[in-house]
Order: C-alpha cells, then sequence, then structure tokens
C-alpha cells in the first residue's frame, strides 16, 4: 500500500468526514450542557456524564451499537451500559442509593407531606392525556408522562416495563434534564402562585423521631404498597431498603457502600449511556420535540399541583404550612427540597425550609413509584 492510500485511509477514518449537521447540533447541546454543569453548577453528578455521553455518540456513533450492527460482532461499549438500564438494573440500584442517603425523618414527623407529594404527581397524569391527544399509544403516553415526576430512574424503569424502548432515549434525556434543571423552571412558578407574605411564613420546629419510628417506616412502607402494587416492587423495595441499611445502624458498611462507591458508579453507567441515545438520528426529529415538550408540561404542572395544595393546607391551617414546600413533591431528592429553601429564603433570609421541604419530596419519590406502578397495572404488566 503506497503512502497515498495510507494518508486516504486516514482521512477517512476522521470523524469530520462522515458527520451531518444534526451531529454538530447534538454536539453543541452536548457542549451547552457541560457549561451548564461546570460552570453553572447545575447539577454536575447528573449533566457531566450525560452530556459526554451525548458528545461520543455524535462523534462516534458506532460507540451504541448493538453487537449485531457492528462487523467484528462485540458491540459499542454504552450499548452494553444502556442494556443495564433496559433491564431495570440500574433505575433500581439508583432507588437502593437515594434510600440510604435520605432521612425520612421529616416525613415521618409531618406525614400531612404525603398529601403534596400525591398532589405534586398532578403532572404525570395531566401528561398522560395530553400525550393521547397527540397521538401517542397507551403505553407511549404512560411512559412520557413519568417525566412529570423528576424521576429519571422511574422513567427509564416503567419506559422498559412497558416495552416503549423506541423511545427511552428522549424519555431518560428528558428527565435526566428537568431533574438537573430543576433551580431553573421551579422558581418562576412557585413566585406566581404565591404572594409573599406566604413565602415568609415560618414553620414550626418538626417532632424528633424515634430510632424506632425510622426503622419500621421502610418496612410498613414496602409492605404496605408492594401487596398493593407488587409491580412497585424493584423501585419501592430497593428504595426502603437502602433506607433500612440507613436506619438499622447495624450495617454502617453497607449504608456507606450504597449512598458512596455504588451510588457514583451507576450514576457514571447510568448518565453516559442515556446521554449516548441521543444521536442525532434518534433525537432530532418531531417525536421528540413532542417528548420534550410533554415532559415540561408535566414537569411544570407537578410543580403548580403541589404548590396550590400547599395553600389550600396553608389556609386550612391558619397559616402554619409555608406552600413553597408543596413543590418538592416532584421528586428530584433533594433538588426540589433545596430549590424551595432558597425561594422562601429570598423572601426572607432567615426562613428555613430544607427540612420542611423534604417530606413532599421523599413522598414524592413514593409517589412517583406509585404511579409507575399504576399504569403497569393497568396495562397488565
Amino acid at each position: 500500500m503506497d503512502f497515498g492510500n495510507l494518508i486516504n485511509n486516514l482521512l477517512n477514518q476522521m470523524a469530520f468526514f462522515h458527520l451531518g449537521v444534526g451531529n454538530y447540533v447534538m454536539i453543541l447541546v452536548a457542549l451547552v450542557f457541560l457549561y451548564l454543569a461546570i460552570r453553572k453548577g447545575f447539577e454536575p453528578l447528573l449533566l457531566i456524564p450525560i452530556a459526554f455521553g451525548m458528545l461520543l455518540v455524535n462523534i462516534y456513533p458506532e460507540i451504541m451499537y448493538s453487537p449485531e450492527e457492528t462487523s467484528n460482532g462485540t458491540g459499542g461499549l454504552l450499548w452494553y451500559f444502556f442494556q443495564l438500564d433496559e433491564w431495570s438494573i440500574l433505575p433500581s440500584l439508583i432507588f437502593l442509593g437515594v434510600g440510604a442517603m435520605t432521612d425520612f425523618g421529616p416525613l415521618i414527623a409531618n406525614p400531612i407531606s404525603f398529601l403534596m407529594g400525591a398532589a405534586a404527581q398532578l403532572g404525570i397524569y395531566s401528561a398522560y392525556f395530553l400525550a393521547i391527544l397527540l397521538g401517542f399509544s397507551g403505553k407511549e403516553s404512560a411512559a412520557i408522562s413519568i417525566i412529570g415526576g423528576a424521576d429519571g430512574p422511574t422513567s427509564l424503569f416503567l419506559c422498559s416495563k412497558l416495552g416503549q424502548t423506541q423511545i427511552m432515549g428522549p424519555i431518560a434525556v428528558a428527565a435526566y434534564s428537568y431533574m438537573a434543571l430543576v433551580p431553573i423552571i421551579q422558581p418562576p412558578f412557585m413566585k406566581l402562585l404565591t404572594t409573599e407574605k406566604e413565602r415568609k411564613i415560618k414553620m414550626e420546629q418538626l417532632r424528633p423521631v424515634s430510632r424506632l419510628e425510622k426503622i419500621l417506616f421502610p418496612i410498613i412502607v414496602t409492605i404496605v404498597v408492594c401487596l398493593i402494587l407488587p409491580s412497585t416492587a424493584p423501585l419501592v423495595g430497593m428504595l426502603m431498603l437502602g433506607n433500612l441499611f440507613r436506619e438499622s445502624g447495624v450495617v454502617k458498611q453497607l449504608a456507606d457502600t450504597a449512598s458512596n462507591a455504588l451510588m457514583y458508579i451507576v450514576v457514571i453507567l447510568l448518565g453516559t449511556s442515556v446521554g449516548a441515545t441521543t444521536s442525532a438520528e434518534a433525537f432530532l426529529n418531531v417525536t421528540t420535540i413532542k417528548i420534550v415538550a410533554l415532559g415540561l408540561t408535566a414537569f411544570i404542572f407537578g410543580t403548580i399541583g403541589g404548590v396550590l395544595l400547599g395553600k389550600l393546607l396553608c389556609k386550612l391551617t391558619g397559616g402554619k404550612i409555608n406552600p413553597l414546600i408543596g413543590s418538592a413533591g416532584v421528586s428530584a431528592v433533594p433538588m426540589a427540597a433545596r430549590v424551595s429553601q432558597k425561594v422562601g429564603a429570598e423572601a426572607d433570609p432567615t426562613n428555613f425550609l430544607l427540612m420542611h421541604a423534604m417530606g413532599p419530596n421523599v413522598a414524592g419519590v413514593i409517589g412517583t413509584a406509585v404511579a409507575a406502578g399504576t399504569f403497569m397495572a393497568i396495562f397488565g404488566v
């Protein structure tokens, strides 16, 4: 082979000669996500791996090829990562880590938080019917609507269980992107629906929760929820197992592993594989635009539902509940709770709502899992 052929082969291997306009658009989107994560600090643990997976697949599409699509039959690296999403392994492990990291005490101390977590599921059911109106099938609509829970693992889990893997990429990217963009999306609606007086409401300190209560809570929730909706066992069961690791006090090593090393490994695998579903061919189409728009609508309606119920409870309790904590019911833990704290502190710097907002926040996680289980029951999965 002469030198000219060698140069020609080298040039043909370069990505410049194989990428389309769509690939460059997605590369630009990936760079914007990286900017938001690194420069602006918008949930870098999520956005950096997602954005980098997006960058990789649009430069080198074969990284997401299945074994059947590759010349040597081995498959691309991120394709294997994504199989763990489709098999619901990574979403369930994420729930294990979330449970091990989360204190359910605020929810136990203030059970009324369950109502705000339930009200925030308004976004899910609103998006379901909107998706039906836009021409999606029942299962597709259910998979899309769960984006409204701002819960990426549950979105992936339900999409897989309903067999809607053809739209899993846009759903996953929308869900995780909105989770990361909670600090941008929620505050305008929270302020629009509340008065300055309501945002300044200071809530009474939560009662102390005993160790026995914290140990019994995950066990009781698992029994009750899984008896009613057995299909939620992989998510609710792992969430509560992780929390039992935390609260039992006798398996500190398991709690530390689940909430640190294992959690971060799973985030890397899940984030990069989710980002890698956004090849230009799969992502830049009308269906994807509809899914992203429906996800945003669901998320907004979820925020509105939680805040409006918070306003109602504020009136019923004589001003003892700050409506802002209702927005945390969308379940993005602990991001949504931190947003409630931030908006409240803007109205009154001495106001501390974080622990109060954690109640609806945790309730929202359970509520979104229950909503997913309800859809699975409806469709006989």
